[in-house]
């Protein structure tokens, strides 16, 4: 591996600066899982909050992380992305103590906001610390460890949010302080210092377009199926996210320095990819929430029963990530994308063909984790490697924010689809038959996303490809 050197000239081996920003990355996973077991513990708390309220939990989080993660990136990319990444992960570990204090859920809305920050200023610039790291030749597989550690928190989250949530909800916050202080104590001493290529300011008017723009949508789907479709509430929120989406598609072509710059677009894979991200996520949102409310609430499992259940879907994703490698190098990343979408179809069409009122966790629930499992360790790494190897080094931070933008806008259309699909039955019956629709909707999601991943490609780190989209970039 290769070596950078600090601000105080002494060289550190990339496998240091990637275990240093996996810290980061590894708690932002976690915390998605965490908190999606912990969330029927939260509406008992709060007084039986309703699914469409508390889902912006969830929500906020995601729309917020998404749409700052691009600023977030590209002033990593100007200034310092070591800096970027300390400043965010100090934001997100605040965060995470003051929504343990949250007393109802508009105050543990308002600090989740507080975290997102964080999360959007650490995630896009530990990765491109690590890819500035590591030699051109070696950025797939350093991307594909990246994304296992995010897999790791995944594989973690459910069953340690079981054990916490045991104690009290709030120490799924609370359990991101320690970790967090430590990273930022060794992160101080070891991370390199990278000069940035001191361009211009991003376009935050644009990102807060984009933040109103998402945010109407997903109001619009979560309260569709309480104020009606028809009702003037749902009609006014599609209305502004259309107004507001217009208005972030002017600032960005008018703006020096847009959310989306146009330029990363020409990068091999680069739309592909962002577009496989947002649909995959869809279906992936969906998924997760789904089996922890039928778990907890239609089966009567507790948290950690939930969360141990869920453990060996995630489980398996790391090492798929790993071993995807090898796949890549026979078939393409292609056919290996497409191939996950395929495997998380299959895991939700098990559910939504085995799963009963009556609790059977091996013919029923484990099957469908299990392959949907592989299907996330095949696409997620696999599509943001494919995304990223053609960036130039400049813009490691800012293009990685986009496809990170992308799985975020996914996460929080896919929360929001699942809340408008599963309505408010009636009866047991009727429980069981929404939640088989929303497993059916997310396969459908899974397969698109596959579909739309065929057509990538793993570019070849030669320099010559290198400097030419540098030049497109930088043109």
């Amino acid at each position: 591996m290769s070596s950078v050197v600090t601000s105080k000239d002494r060289p550190v081996d990339s496998r240091v600066v990637l275990a240093i920003v996996s810290v980061g990355i590894l708690l932002s996973s976690l915390d998605l899982f965490i908190v999606n077991v912990a969330l029927p513990d939260m509406a008992r708390d709060f007084g039986d909050t309703q699914l469409s309220g508390l889902s912006w939990v969830l929500n906020a989080y995601a729309i917020v992380f998404a749409a700052l993660l691009v600023p977030a990136g590209r002033l990593g990319d100007r200034g310092s992305n070591r800096a970027t990444f300390l400043i965010g992960l100090a934001i997100f570990v605040l965060g995470s103590g003051l929504c343990s204090a949250a007393w109802n859920v508009q105050s543990l809305v308002a600090f989740r906001v507080l975290q997102a920050v964080g999360a959007a200023m650490l995630t896009p610039s530990s990765l491109g610390l690590v890819l500035t790291a590591t030699p051109a030749e070696r950025r797939p597989m350093a991307v594909r460890l990246w994304v296992a550690f995010g897999g790791l928190g995944a594989a973690l989250g459910p069953v340690i949010g079981g054990l916490l949530v045991e104690i009290d909800w709030r120490w799924v916050f609370l359990v991101n302080v320690p970790i967090g202080l430590a990273a930022l104590a060794v992160g101080l001493r070891l991370l390199p210092q990278v000069c940035g290529d001191g361009g211009a300011l991003p376009d935050v008017f644009g990102a807060v377009m984009l933040i109103g723009s998402i945010g109407a949508l997903i109001l619009a789907l979560v309260k569709g199926a309480d104020w009606g479709w028809t009702s003037a509430g749902v009609l006014i929120s599609f209305a502004v996210a259309v107004v507001f989406g217009v208005a972030f598609r002017i600032s960005s072509a008018r703006h020096h320095s847009p959310v989306v710059d146009p330029a990363l677009l020409r990068a091999p894979n680069f739309v592909l990819m962002a577009g496989n991200s947002l649909f995959f996520q869809i279906a992936f949102a969906g998924m997760l929430l789904s089996v922890v409310l039928w778990a907890q609430n239609v089966w009567g499992w507790s948290a950690l029963k939930t969360g141990l259940a869920i453990a060996p879907g995630p489980l398996v994703v790391p090492l798929v990530a790993i071993l995807a490698g090898r796949f890549i190098g026979r078939v393409g990343a292609g056919p290996v994308i497409a191939a996950g979408g395929v495997l998380f179809a299959a895991g939700m069409v098990w559910w939504a063909r085995a799963i009963t009122l009556e609790p059977d966790y091996v013919g029923g629930l484990l099957g469908g984790m299990v392959v949907s499992g592989l299907g996330v360790g095949l696409t997620l790494p696999t599509a943001f490697a494919a995304g990223s190897a053609g960036l130039p080094p400049q813009r490691f931070a800012t293009g990685s924010a986009v496809l990170s933008m992308s799985r975020q806008l996914g996460l929080a259309i896919g929360v929001a689809i699942l809340v408008a699909t599963l309505g408010s039955p009636t009866g047991p019956q009727a429980t069981l038959d929404a939640f088989h629709r929303s497993w059916y909707v997310s396969a459908a999601a899974a397969v698109l996303a596959g579909l739309i991943g065929l057509g990538a490609h793993m570019p070849k780190p030669a320099a010559a490809q290198q400097e030419s989209v540098s030049e497109q970039v930088t043109a």
